[in-house]
């Protein structure tokens, strides 16, 4: 099974019309709960029935899964951390289970939150497709084939709802959660290193945001506030977080050097800005955390660029404060993207509505229009709300996966600008 082969014959299932003829085949059963029972079985056999036969992914699925374990990567496949083993049941079905008896959704909601979970379960198929991106020549034209295959699923012919927009963030969403094999991050890692510099700033500002907030929330609701206990226990998300901030700020520079301005010189100077703030001294000590000690040359170069570009950076920054009127990602927390995938799916089937605002765009301020604004100040809170609703105990506490706070993020932007200050006011 190729990578081609398998983009093909997912092409040809999210572009026609399997997707809804699945969905006919399951309205079949009267009751809600024996339509996700069905869709159940299907998720767990890859195989579906539609009007004409079968859409049956279980050989490629085996063979995708069987080698992206090899490469210690178990995408399907949440980790319980209290059992310290993979959850059972596909992710895809740990949502739809968590539907299961529902009351919340009735009536036409029905028809639409099924459409969304095999929406959901062909994300993760395509998220396990996209772990193969290095198996065949060019991994940039097989990686654009897979934000391609996003879009189709996507459009039209499915449930109307937006998860993400590329394959970058696609592959951080099925990498994110826990995995024994920690060495598998680096050598992911070493191949996104090969890319062209167009995915690689792909990967910068997803990684950047969404790293951010992952150890911002930790630092604020498991590590006491510690950032040494935040280092120790982070060992394969510095290495990403440095890759981000380094690819940002060069790119920063060339535009800089460049006279380029405009919306993407933005999203660098923002994504720069975001990747600093859980752990600023990690990136402008002379020495570095222990994660970063592989990459002293580069972290050098860098703090070398950040000397240098300082006084334009602390101007352009300053466009990315957070306050109580703007939305600022430096205000916004979670625990795992996946989960917050997960938020962003079971929020708009209990809406019975696809969500319109994609993870990628909760994730940056930009573009600033006051319509934007209040769609991600909006969509952001009924995400926070949700995630109170059913909080995680962390240190016999209860503590919400998700969080907004502007007050935070204030807090964030300034302790950031003034350690730079501190570390950058004299030669390196």
């Amino acid at each position: 099974m190729s990578f081609r082969t398998a983009c093909l014959q997912l092409e040809d299932v999210l572009s026609g019309e399997t997707r809804r003829e699945i969905l006919r085949e399951l309205l079949k059963a009267k009751k809600f709960d024996d339509q996700l029972a069905r869709l159940r079985e299907g998720m767990r056999a890859h195989t579906f029935k539609t009007g004409i036969g079968q859409a049956a992914l279980s050989e490629t699925v085996a063979e995708l899964d069987a080698r992206t374990r090899l490469d210690g990567f178990d995408v399907l496949h949440d980790w319980d951390g209290k059992a310290d083993v993979p959850n059972e049941e596909i992710i895809p079905v740990d949502v739809l289970n968590y539907l299961m008896g529902a009351r919340t959704v009735v009536g036409e909601k029905q028809s639409k939150v099924l459409a969304m979970l095999i929406d959901y379960y062909f994300l993760y198929i395509l998220a396990l497709t996209s772990m193969r991106a290095w198996d065949e020549r060019s991994p940039d034209d097989n990686l654009q084939h897979i934000t391609d295959l996003i879009q189709v699923l996507q459009g039209p012919q499915g449930s109307g709802h937006k998860s993400l927009m590329n394959a970058e963030t696609l592959i951080l969403i099925a990498t994110s959660h826990f995995e024994p094999d920690v060495r598998s991050y680096e050598r992911l890692l070493a191949r996104v290193r090969t890319l062209h510099s167009s995915h690689q700033m792909n990967f910068a500002l997803a990684h950047a945001a969404i790293l951010a907030s992952h150890l911002r929330h930790g630092f604020e609701a498991l590590y006491k506030r510690d950032v040494g206990n935040m280092r120790e226990d982070n060992p394969p998300d510095y290495p990403w977080l440095f890759f981000s901030v380094a690819t940002l700020t060069k790119a920063y520079v060339r535009m800089h050097e460049a006279g380029v301005q405009g919306l993407e010189r933005e999203k660098a100077v923002e994504g720069l800005l975001n990747g600093l703030t859980p752990d600023t001294r990690a990136f402008l000590a002379a020495k570095p955390p222990a994660a970063l000690i592989p990459f002293q040359t580069e972290h050098a170069e860098l703090r070398e660029l950040l000397r240098q570009f300082k006084d334009d950076l602390f101007k352009e920054f300053e466009d990315h404060r957070p306050s109580e009127q703007n939305y600022s990602p430096l205000a916004f927390t979670f625990n795992f993207p996946h989960n917050l995938l997960k938020g962003l799916v079971v929020n708009a089937m209990i809406e019975g509505e696809g969500s319109k605002l994609t993870i990628n765009e909760l994730l940056t301020g930009l573009p600033r229009t006051e319509e934007t604004r209040n769609a991600r100040v909006t969509f952001v809170h009924t995400l926070v709300s949700f995630a109170r609703s059913s909080p995680d105990k962390i240190l016999n506490k209860m503590v919400a996966v998700i969080n907004y706070d502007p007050v935070l993020g204030i807090r964030n932007y300034n302790k950031t600008i003034s350690l730079m200050k501190e570390y950058l006011s004299y030669e390196l």
